[in-house]
């Protein structure tokens, strides 16, 4: 069986799990922490980081700095992973969803504004598979109406929004931002399916020197332990909410293995990732199958290929054509206003890209060391010729 994903490792990973162990420093915000965090703010500017034990936390930390309160309402997307929802409203806040783009499953910048009330806390984009939302929109539209933006970047480490519009309230035409820096907080994950990862793990980039204190206390279960460690303070104790958002060194020296190889991953990824598009570019070009859409301001981080079937039974049969041929291919999300948790609380209308994804979105196997990939787009081809 060729499988979805495989996690890969760079060699270095049980070295430094060595070196964390008998550092006789392992509970967290040790040297690998720092390191790890140090490394995000030199290669791509971001004003300050805090690793975290998953993306989820990191989220759930946002929910807490922007004072998330029952009666507030965040808009996310219903084409997204359950976290990216679910930090909001263990906080109380009222979740308004948004459709997804008929060419790309990221949220749909222009019916963003449509969904603000008085009540909008915040805005929370989805950079889905890598691919920029349109940053110089959602941020415009929350300058003009004073709420927050949080990015959901778990997929989209090392992408970027490049600047495409002279009057972007982000900067020069051409200047490249990278994603989950542009938002007042921003979130990544290093779950095992992700391109850089430590089985599970995650960071937090504030962006808004507003939140760099608490973010800290947050994170440290309320303390001002930090500020503590760096004798800035002489004694510390309990001065806010938070919980235990911080991971052990074994995650972090875990991860700075995969950093370190960061440019090596990402070369492999993108490769896989064109030659599944050329490959496959014949079967969208007669209509068979659409393939990913990158608009002219979106990078590509290769975290993922999919294609998107015409209909949900051709996706059906095709998922299961292909593990018959020991092809391990996945369906994604299922829109979260249809989950079963929100049935019954959805108030909105009908969000038909984001059931369209659900229904005839495909993701293909994609991992640093996939050797069969001609293999998987002969199969691909054949199989949607011969439907």
């Amino acid at each position: 069986m060729i499988p979805f994903n495989k996690p890969y490792l760079t060699g270095k990973e049980a070295h430094y799990l060595y070196q964390a162990v008998y550092s006789g420093h392992i509970s967290g915000n040790g040297i690998y922490t720092k390191k790890c965090q140090a490394f995000f703010e030199e290669r791509w500017g971001f004003k300050k980081t805090l690793l975290t034990t998953s993306c989820t936390d990191a989220l759930e930390m946002c929910a807490m700095l922007l004072n998330i309160e029952p009666g507030d309402e965040v808009i996310v997307p219903s084409y997204t992973f359950v976290s990216t929802a679910l930090a909001f409203v263990r906080q109380g806040a009222k979740i308004v969803f948004a459709d997804s783009r008929a060419d790309h499953p990221g949220m749909d910048e222009d019916k963003i504004e449509q969904l603000i009330t008085p009540k909008t806390k915040a805005i929370v984009p989805v950079h889905y598979a890598g691919v920029a939302c349109d940053m110089g929109k959602i941020m415009g539209i929350a300058n003009k109406h004073h709420i927050f933006v949080v990015e959901d970047a778990a997929q989209a480490i090392d992408s970027y929004y490049t600047i495409a519009d002279e009057k972007s309230p982000l900067g020069d035409l051409g200047v490249k931002l990278p994603l989950g820096s542009i938002g007042h907080l921003g979130c990544f994950s290093f779950h095992e399916t992700k391109n850089i990862q430590c089985g599970e793990g995650g960071l937090l980039a504030i962006n808004d020197e507003r939140f760099f204190k608490r973010a800290e206390i947050l994170w440290e279960k309320g303390t001002n332990r930090a500020e503590f460690f760096r004798g800035e303070v002489n004694k510390y104790g309990w001065v806010d909410t938070g919980s235990s958002f911080l991971p052990s060194e074994l995650n972090a020296s875990f991860l700075y293995a995969q950093l370190e190889n960061l440019t090596d991953i990402q070369n492999r990824r993108k490769t896989i990732w064109q030659n599944y598009y050329y490959g496959l570019k014949h079967l969208e070009e007669k209509g068979l199958i659409s393939l990913p859409h990158l608009p002219e301001y979106a990078a590509n981080n290769g975290h993922m290929f999919y294609l998107v079937c015409n209909t949900p039974d051709e996706q059906t049969r095709l998922i299961s054509a292909l593990k018959k041929e020991d092809i391990h291919a996945v369906f994604h999300y299922l829109s979260l206003h249809n989950s079963e948790y929100y049935k019954g609380k959805y108030e909105g209308g009908a969000l038909m890209q984001a059931d369209r994804y659900s229904d005839c979105l495909l993701r293909l196997p994609l991992f640093y060391e996939l050797a069969d990939l001609q293999l998987i787009i002969n199969s691909i081809t054949s199989l949607i010729k011969n439907k």
